[in-house]
């Protein structure tokens, strides 16, 4: 059963008729049952092969009910599926592919319902998927504009077959025998040469989706090939059809070949009264502004707007953007094409713009129980809402449309702001926020410690402390009884009180006061007085720094007291026997600690429980150990590195000191340069590293000095035989900067040992066997101070 697409919206033009009366629209032309009521439908596939001729079609009748028909129904599946096909949309929802409301709402117009034509489904037999409803009218006799209007979005996957095979969805207008191709638009992804033709896509309204495909990819194929088409209104005039019956369809149909989907959203007004404008009918005054009509395909538009207002789009389009004068007035469209002739006007009447107005009432108020009265003064509009922020960032909504708002019981610092429109067409405005600053309760906190003894004239360790408060210090007070209080005069804002002059049990606490909230009392301190005086003594040195190896004086004078203690007797001589027999008594004891070391001295008298401590801190400073580097030699006039090194991690802190400074070019830094130029056999260099402190240490480099030029001097024999003596054939370097090799052979010129190093040289063995006596050849090559290869070849006896 092959037929062309076209016989199909004949057929169906004999099952229903729809009835209407003079410029109202037909019976559930917009889905108002919420069902397809009065709409035929059909399903089915495309033959294989073919130019979008179907090979299996299902025909469900506009009057009999659902499955026969589409009475009742409110989803039709896929030709031979079970997968919905065709289906009506009640609620709102967002299309995955085109991020759009299933639903629309065209410039300020909420359609109602809309239809889903189609499915992301492929998998048909043997082409592809095609899906359509159509409605007959009756067109009412008489005269003037009878339209119909609707609005359509899209989603088509490209194929990048021919544009007779692309995916496409349609709107057909037929008379009982012939398309009224000018309400007849068809729509679809062009492509040229098989490939889509992307410019011409992006112009008619098309874009690519960020979705990729549900279905299979080939290997050529890109799974980003979803193209999407927002919504569009299109409308047609059938006054020249008034007395007959004509047939609107619908149809979205996938590519031929049946690998790829297509399905589109019809939504339709129902109103067929004319041409209508849609936009605010009260703009905001220097406000952009949109107005539209529906679209008429292949049409010429003309607008006319108020005097003082200014067209900033292209006029010659269905849709406008305005900035409105303040002139009230008429705007008129007129649209024509072929098959009509519409225009519309309506009254404007502007808006002038929104004013946020000033907010006041900001104030300062404390934690909790709390009220301020925020008023919004100045403004023109209406206040849609109130928002409030604690941090500036995030914000809550207030539910309140008032010019007053009343905040109460605030715990935090709170911004407030209100939200300003006049009319929809305006913009949304915020009036500066007004802030109400929070203080947190006052918090007397604690007074540490809580119950003090101490002796008469006490001056040391009798402190209070106030810990864990919350507000600024107004004043300590003093008590003997906790009834009565009385001030510090003058104020003490301190959190601390050093206790002098108390002659009796006394009490203290403090006020504590944070901002605008009322006053805190701390816990209160018990302060109690023994009947005894208090140690008294001067010591000497508090502190002091002393190099290892020596002491240092640990003196005190007591002039109260009746014994004493050490708390650590180590490396202390002339302790004392801890008895104080008269008054003044001096402790003159010397420590020689090998380490930094704290030494408390207590002191006591009679019966005052609280002792007098002192502590001596004696900070030693590590021995100082020097390292002047190996002895070595040189050649006249050679430079020479010298490096001293430490123990010390920051020894470029220290000081130093080399001498003799013959020939050195600074004697006090730690890597001097020596050149000597005088013909000595040997320098002894010592070195000596002071802190800065004064400690020292020092060591002592011998450097022998050559006469020659830079050279190997290699032993022309040697014994290993493990006495230490003469053990090793090795070069002495003299001159030499850097060796490049020290190699050893045999007579039959095998490589023995080789190395790069001072100091290395071959023990007459290889590879672990001790080699036979006899003539071994050595060859020795490096670079002397002034960058010069050096080499030296020869042969040295091994004796054994």
């Amino acid at each position: 059963m092959f037929k062309k697409w076209t016989p199909y919206i004949a057929f169906f033009a004999v099952l229903f008729s729809g009835q209407v009366a003079y410029g109202q629209c037909p019976a559930n032309f917009n889905f108002s049952d919420k069902t397809l009521n009065n709409w035929f439908a059909y399903t089915g596939t495309f033959a294989a092969g073919s130019n979008r001729n179907i090979a299996f079609q299902q025909n469900y009748d506009a009057t009999l009910p659902y499955p026969q028909g589409t009475m009742g129904a409110v989803s039709i599946a896929e030709f031979g599926t079970s997968v919905p096909g065709i289906q009506v949309n009640t609620s709102n929802a967002t299309d995955v592919f085109g991020g759009f409301s299933i639903i629309p709402n065209i410039n300020g117009y909420q359609y109602s319902y809309s239809i889903l034509l189609g499915s992301t489904n492929v998998n048909s037999d043997p082409g592809g998927y095609v899906r359509g409803i159509g409605y007959v009218v009756d067109v009412p006799a008489g005269t003037g504009p009878y339209t119909m209007t609707y609005a359509y979005a899209m989603v088509l996957e490209n194929g990048s077959h021919a544009s007779i095979q692309q995916p496409l969805a349609s709107a057909t207008l037929m008379t009982n025998d012939s398309v009224i191709t000018c309400a007849s638009p068809k729509y679809f992804l062009p492509t040229i040469a098989g490939a889509l033709d992307v410019a011409t896509a992006t112009k008619n309204g098309f874009r690519l989706s960020n979705v990729p495909t549900p279905n299979s990819v080939r290997a050529n194929e890109t799974p980003y090939r979803v193209w999407t088409k927002d919504w569009t209104e299109v409308t047609f005039d059938l006054e020249q059809y008034r007395g007959q019956k004509v047939t609107l369809t619908f149809t979205a149909e996938n590519c031929v070949p049946k690998g790829h989907f297509a399905y589109a959203y019809i939504a339709l007004r129902n109103d067929c009264n004319g041409l209508m404008i849609s936009g605010p009918k009260t703009p905001c005054v220097n406000g952009s502004t949109t107005y539209s009509i529906p679209e008429l395909t292949g049409a010429t538009y003309q607008w006319t707007v108020p005097n003082g207002w200014k067209i900033t789009s292209d006029s010659n389009s269905n849709i406008i953007t305005v900035i409105p004068g303040s002139q009230s007035g008429a705007i008129s469209a007129h649209e024509q094409n072929s098959c009509a002739n519409l225009e519309a006007t309506i009254q404007v009447t502007t808006s002038p713009p929104t004013i946020a107005g000033n907010l006041s009432g900001g104030n300062i108020v404390c934690a909790g129980a709390n009220t301020s009265a925020i008023t919004l003064s100045g403004n023109t509009g209406n206040v849609l809402k109130w928002l409030s922020s604690t941090d500036g960032v995030a914000w809550t909504d207030i539910a309140n449309t008032t010019n007053t708002y009343l905040a109460q019981n605030l715990n935090t610092t709170t911004q407030f702001v209100a939200l300003v429109q006049n009319g929809p067409s305006c913009s949304i405005d915020s009036a500066k926020g007004a802030t109400v600053v929070v203080d947190t309760k006052s918090l007397g906190g604690t007074l540490t410690p809580n119950d003090l003894q101490i002796c008469q004239d006490q001056n040391k360790d009798a402190v209070l402390k106030l810990v864990d408060h919350n507000g600024a210090i107004i004043n300590w007070q003093l008590s003997s009884d906790a009834i009565n209080w009385t001030n510090f005069a003058p104020a003490k804002t301190d959190t601390f009180y050093n206790i002098t002059g108390v002659l009796a049990p006394t009490k203290f606490r403090v006020i504590v006061k944070n901002g605008v909230c009322d006053a805190d009392t701390s816990t209160i301190s018990n302060v109690g007085i023994f009947n005894e005086r208090f140690p008294s003594a001067t010591v000497s040195p508090s502190d002091t720094t002393i190099c290892f190896g020596t002491s240092s004086n640990l003196r005190a004078n007591i002039t109260i007291g009746t014994n004493y203690t050490w708390s650590n007797l180590s490396s202390i001589y002339n302790a004392g026997d801890g008895q104080i027999n008269n008054l003044p008594f001096n402790i003159n004891a010397k420590a020689a600690p090998p380490r930094s070391t704290a030494y408390i001295l207590s002191i006591k008298n009679g019966n005052c429980p609280n002792l007098l401590i002192d502590t001596f801190y004696i900070n030693v400073i590590p021995p100082v150990i020097v390292n002047a580097g190996r002895d070595t030699m040189v050649v006249l006039n050679q430079p020479l590195q010298l490096k001293a090194s430490t123990s010390f991690i920051d020894s470029i802190n220290l000081s130093y000191l080399w001498q003799p400074a013959n020939y050195l070019n600074n004697s006090a830094i730690i890597n001097p340069i020596a050149t000597v130029t005088n013909a000595v056999n040997t320098i002894v260099y010592t070195v000596k590293a002071t802190t800065p402190e004064g400690c020292t240490g020092e060591d002592a480099v011998r450097v022998t000095v050559f006469k020659t030029q830079p050279d190997f001097f290699i032993p022309t024999g040697f014994t290993p035989n493990g006495d230490g003596k003469n053990d090793m054939l090795k070069p002495i370097a003299v001159g030499i900067s850097s060796i490049q090799f020290f190699n050893v052979y045999n007579r039959y010129g095998q490589l023995l040992f080789t190395t790069k190093e001072f100091g290395k040289g071959w023990d007459g063995t290889y590879n672990g066997t001790a080699q036979p006596s006899g003539t071994y050849i050595f060859v020795a090559q490096g670079i002397d101070y002034t960058g010069k290869i050096v080499a030296k070849r020869g042969t040295s006896v091994l004796i054994r």
